[in-house]
């Protein structure tokens, strides 16, 4: 089995990927690396072997926006590769990593080729969608401090050993978070010293830890009600 069946998402394909998998480059890359950048004609899709990279969007004034991180075994690039229309979206590199470049034509064989594979890109493309639908929505009818706690609740998972606290590991930085949220990073420090005080988060080593969320989700379900 060649290294392109390893992938998740290639994963049962139901066909033989190893004359797919000689037509693609695997390549490493530096931490800082910019692997796509916004308008790029080229049509590849990126398989993250190793590393991990930040996705940037750009407002038409200039202003960047942070869409997500990606980590190995994920892949980006498809919506090229699927329409042939320039790149929408910055992906730079956050570490040192190794990933394989998949041409556009051998990804859409493959795709096409494979109806499981073919399932878990629409599925895949379904659950983007309605990430950005509510990160949209969000951004659309609630003010910082409400965006604010919507993405940390977003990026945290739950904490074993504790009644129902959730943790970001690695904590964020303040300036990481207000270009997720559209704002500046002094307010995100205001707002991190509020939560403080009403005891609802908390910082330790190595992990910024959410004391109360169904606080923080009641919160943002009725800053969203208000708003209907």
């Amino acid at each position: 089995m060649g290294r392109l069946a390893g992938f998740p998402f290639f994963k049962d394909a139901g066909v033989d990927l190893t004359s797919y998998e000689s037509r693609c480059i695997w390549r490493r890359f530096d931490a800082n690396e910019i692997l796509v950048d916004f308008d790029d004609a080229s049509t590849d899709v990126y398989l993250l072997a190793s590393g991990e990279v930040r996705i940037l969007n750009r407002t038409q004034s200039g202003k960047e926006v942070i869409l997500g991180e990606m980590r190995a075994g994920e892949f980006f690039g498809e919506l090229a590769a699927i329409d042939g229309v320039s790149r929408s979206a910055n992906v730079t590199a956050l570490t040192r990593g190794e990933l394989c470049v998949v041409p556009a034509a051998v990804f859409r064989e493959i795709v096409f080729a494979a109806p499981p594979i073919a399932d878990r890109l629409l599925r895949l493309l379904a659950k983007r969608v309605r990430m950005l639908n509510a990160r949209l929505m969000e951004h659309a009818v609630l003010d910082l401090r409400h965006r604010l706690y919507a993405e940390l609740l977003r990026l945290s998972t739950p904490r074993p050993g504790t009644d129902g606290e959730r943790a970001v590991s690695p904590p964020p930085y303040h300036h990481v978070l207000a270009a997720r949220i559209g704002c500046r990073r002094e307010q995100v420090t205001r707002e991190f010293t509020v939560m403080a005080q009403e005891g609802l988060v908390d910082r330790t080593r190595g992990a910024l830890i959410l004391r109360r969320p169904d606080i923080l989700e009641a919160r943002v379900a009725e800053a969203l009600r208000e708003d209907s």
